[in-house]
């Protein structure tokens, strides 16, 4: 076992990404440089940290390359990147570090407070004896907690943009026709007698004609312009390419505590205890708590440090202390006659605290809190006094238990539970005197003997407030039918209510709590239902509603499933065919782990959701990553995992994104859509006039591929979101039906209408196959250049013919009736005239074309090669674009974009969704004894199927 120091380092991982991506991944080593003092100074050396490994921390401010253990001392543990810590925390020595059990037994998460993660800036060391602070290397590279969140983010699961693929595919049947073309091309010039290389020429000309090479361009301008106007409202994205995804959304996720409610805990009152009953509950908003012993608990039971000037910890702490008013000092030590060292903590009266008849009181040692104890208590000595006491507080029924009945109000259970079942948090306090020895070791100290005989001091309730937008944006969400499901790790009951309060659980819906247990011999793993009564009013002035559990059946077809982490978990392993079931209803999930949250988000993705994530945290990392769009409220940790990341600290972002991805896909579809029949326009309007041998010239193609096309192509999608999201989603498929249909009827259109303008206007009496630009035909006489003996002198030109003229006019005026056309505003973007350049752009396109074609200037007609037609035939032209104007407008807006009658033919059709989820709410429906009522499920040994125990009673102990 080597023995590191590594107490003046500061490592990076951001800086040895490359190493990781080297090193770790086949070696599960990370190469470190190692600074080690020396009599000549310091020297560095290079060497892999393994499993098994001593660090000695000897320095301060330095961020720890790896998962270890810490053995002796305490340390101080700032923020690091990716750890999943965003406070200051006391780090405590391993308990019992000697015993037999091995290191590589202990749990991360059962030993958190003393495990030092990867990542993590170590601020302070504190010695217990002689020598520096000693930690063992658990887990390095990958392993690490921060290594796996940086493996998700090199290695993500992929993502499958079906719009990509589909529009390849769309793009080889543009080429089809292209070759067909081809084929055609070389027939028609190939039978004329024309030479190989005008021939070839010409073939291939008609080929790219269908594919114009814009196209896959298509699919990113109206990204780009969504992303430009979501950096306008403070919305930043690193994964462009997922904003036409967000306009698919039709389920999001929401963490809690930071994300729907405000972060951290607020403090509404306290109620202390006195001879075995509650006295009258004192209101933080009317001043600080008087002094008493209830106050002495608040001011002293807490991990809170003073750091760098200021008082650093867990909020919930922090606004405990705020709420005595009293101040904290500089944290002092002092060394024994052993060799040891003690630090402590001083708290004293602020100015505005209550009058006290104290100087103040230190804080000697500290039994930190565990998730598995739910408690914490400190040991205090109070300023100028030889007396020493403990403070407990922690979860009301564990602090309830260490305390002497005598001490504990008869109606503790009924005052604890009008608050819990409102949502508020309620933490207990107790205290006990103690009697010291001098010279006595705080370290030797008994936790389970000083936690003994306590007395009972009162309730403190806190509530987690949500936030002003919150209750808006669910209910905008809620009216677009677009799902919201809650994802926390605070504990479920807090969870309900707020979702009822936040109207993610609308009135009058049921909530079915879902509890699963692991298998016990020789019973197997078991799920049970209890049902949620409907909200009632409370006693209590100003309070929300309570929530108890009840046995009634559902009345209602609306009910909400709601469970914690551990259920999940259980119900993955044990009762796969039954968790999607519930997930199709599951609105609350608590107490989840972030390993959990991302497993949670994979779980509705494989029932075909689309999921959007929003949180705020490094624990919702995992799942920002593996959603479709994860939106980060926070820029630092969960903003290096997130596509996207709000500056705005509120869900507000989540209908923005949304709004702003329908219309960058609907954008972008449309301008899809434009490319391909403009080519399919040009290119059956060039194969009509390769059946005489002639082509369009130079600048025609130029007018229509530049000055029209192009600027539609980068005007178009500036149009914004419509401000109201509508209750149902944009066609997200590039091969669904109104898309193809879309593009082949207006194919049609225009194809019979340059078919019909080819062949009449040879039926005109003016007509002539020879081609001049000298002066305009008469009505009735056709124009003929000739010797004298009738024969036309005139050379023949690929270009000059009144077919060209008028099929030209067609094709123009069509590029612009279909931008037109597909610039359709609600539901999903604003209407037309509110993308000014776009219009402007329109009419002037629109202006110029009719002057160029109605002008009658000889010099414009001999720079666009056009042949002057008498008046009545363009205005027969121009009666044929406006027919194909209306029956285009009308086909795409009455019929191809007509929500209702697309349902009304679904119907008809009986057309059903094949997304799983829609299959299992079909198959749910049917089914009469869904969902499970106060009954208990156990599953099968080796299938994993559940069957229903008829004799299962429900009661109490369950």
């Amino acid at each position: 076992m080597s023995i590191i120091s590594i107490g003046l380092t500061v490592y990076d991982l951001r800086q040895q990404s490359i190493n990781l991506h080297n090193l770790v991944k086949e070696h599960n080593k990370v190469q470190v440089t190692v600074w080690t003092k020396n009599e000549g100074g310091h020297r560095s050396e290079s060497c892999h940290l393994v499993p098994g490994d001593v660090l000695l921390l000897e320095g301060q401010r330095l961020s720890l390359p790896c998962d270890a253990i810490l053995l002796d001392g305490s340390c101080v543990v700032d923020e690091g990147m990716l750890t999943g810590e965003s406070v200051p925390v006391t780090k405590t020595p391993l308990p019992q570090a000697d015993n037999v059990q091995p290191w590589k037994k202990h749990s991360l998460e059962d030993h958190r407070r003393h495990v030092l993660f990867c990542g993590t800036e170590v601020i302070q060391t504190r010695p217990s004896g002689k020598g520096p602070v000693r930690a063992v290397v658990l887990q390095t590279g990958f392993n690490t907690a921060k290594g796996d969140l940086v493996r998700s983010i090199l290695y993500p699961k992929p993502m499958n943009f079906r719009l990509y693929k589909e529009a390849f595919f769309f793009i080889v049947g543009l080429v089809i026709i292209g070759l067909i073309g081809l084929v055609y091309a070389v027939a028609v010039f190939g039978s004329q007698g024309r030479s190989a290389s005008e021939t070839v020429t010409m073939a291939l000309l008609l080929l790219t004609a269908a594919v114009p090479p814009a196209i896959p361009a298509a699919l990113t301008t109206g990204i780009v312009y969504a992303q430009r106007r979501l950096k306008r409202k403070k919305i930043f994205c690193i994964s462009p390419q997922r904003i036409n995804i967000c306009g698919q959304i039709n389920l999001v996720c929401f963490d809690k505590t930071g994300t729907l409610t405000e972060d951290g805990l607020d403090l509404w009152g306290a109620i202390p205890c006195q001879e075995r009953s509650f006295l009258p509950l004192h209101s933080f908003s009317s001043g600080p708590l008087p002094w008493g012993p209830l106050c002495q608990a608040m001011a002293t039971c807490h991990s809170l440090l003073f750091l760098e000037g200021k008082i650093q910890g867990d909020p919930m702490d922090l606004k405990m202390f705020e709420g005595t008013g009293w101040e904290m000092q500089e944290a002092s030590s002092e060394e024994k006659e052993t060799g040891e060292t003690e630090a402590f903590t001083i708290v004293k009266p602020g100015a505005t605290a209550s009058q006290a008849p104290s100087e103040g009181m230190s804080i000697l040692h500290q039994f930190p809190f565990s998730s598995s104890l739910l408690r914490m208590s400190v040991v205090t000595k109070e300023l100028g006094k030889d007396t020493h006491g403990l403070y407990m507080k922690g979860a009301p029924e564990t602090v309830a238990s260490f305390c002497q009945p005598r001490t504990v109000p008869s109606s503790f259970q009924a005052e604890l539970k009008s608050f819990t079942a409102q949502g508020f948090r309620v933490i207990a306090l107790a205290h006990k005197a103690l009697s010291l020895d001098a010279g006595h070791s705080l370290r030797d100290l008994d936790r389970d003997k000083v936690e003994s005989g306590l007395t009972f001091l009162g309730l403190l309730v806190m509530e987690n407030r949500l936030k002003g937008e919150t209750r808006p944006v669910l209910e905008e969400l809620r009216e677009a039918r677009i799902r919201t499901v809650m994802v926390t790790g605070d504990n479920l009951e807090t969870a309900i209510t707020v979702g009822r309060n936040s109207g993610m659980i609308p009135s009058g819906d049921r909530v079915i709590l879902v509890e699963a247990s692991d298998p016990e011999d020789p019973h197997p793993a078991s799920v049970t239902w209890q049902t949620v009564e409907d909200t009632q009013p409370c006693k209590e002035k100003n309070q929300d509603s309570c929530i108890i559990i009840d046995g009634s059946s559902i009345n209602s077809t609306s009910f909400h499933f709601a469970m914690n982490g551990k259920t999940f978990q259980v119900l993955q392993k044990y009762f796969s065919p039954l968790l999607p079931k519930i997930l199709v209803n599951g609105t609350v999930f608590a107490r989840m782990s972030p390993g959990q949250k991302s497993s949670l988000v994979e779980e509705f993705q494989k029932l075909n959701y689309f999921v959007g994530m929003c949180g705020d945290g490094a624990n919702d990392c995992g799942a920002l990553k593996m959603a479709h769009a994860g939106i980060s409220l926070s820029e630092q940790e969960a903003s290096v995992a997130s596509p996207f990341t709000s500056q705005t600290p509120n869900i507000q972002c989540v209908p923005e994104l949304i709004r702003e991805g329908r219309a960058s896909l609907v954008s972008s579809f449309a301008v899809f859509k434009y490319l391909a029949i403009y080519g399919l326009t040009q290119f059956f309007g060039t194969a009509l006039l390769y059946w005489q041998l002639q082509i369009f010239g130079n600048f025609q193609y130029f007018t229509q591929d530049v000055c029209i096309t192009l600027v539609v192509c980068l005007t178009m999608s500036l149009t914004e979101a419509y401000p109201k999201l509508a209750p149902y989603r944009p066609a997200g498929r590039l091969l669904s039906p109104p898309l193809m249909l879309s593009v082949f009827l207006n194919v049609c259109f225009t194809l019979a209408v340059q078919i019909f303008a080819f062949r009449f206007v040879r039926h005109q009496p003016w007509y002539s196959p020879i081609r001049s630009h000298r002066g305009c035909p008469l009505g009735n006489q056709p124009f003929l250049l000739d010797n004298g003996t009738g024969n036309a002198t005139e050379p023949e030109d690929m270009v000059l013919s009144y077919e060209d003229t008028s099929l030209w006019a067609i094709v123009t005026f069509y590029c612009i009736i279909v931008a037109f056309v597909f610039s359709k505003g609600k539901p999903f973007r604003k209407p037309i005239y509110t993308n000014y350049i776009f219009s402007i752009s329109l009419c002037i396109q629109l202006g110029l074309s009719l002057f160029l074609f109605f002008a009658d200037i000889e010099a414009i007609y001999k720079g666009l090669m056009l042949i002057c037609t008498p008046t009545i035939w363009r205005i027969y032209i121009l009666i044929m674009v406006l027919v194909k104007f209306v029956v285009s407008f009308f086909v795409e807006d009455a019929i191809l974009q007509n929500h209702r009658l697309w349902l009304w033919i679904k119907a008809l059709f009986r057309f059903r969704s094949s997304s799983t989820y829609r299959m299992l709410q079909r198959q749910l429906q049917r089914d009469p004894s869904w969902p499970p009522l106060n009954q208990r499920d156990f599953a099968e040994d080796r299938k994993g199927e559940a069957y229903v125990n008829p004799v299962f009673e429900n009661s109490e102990g369950d």
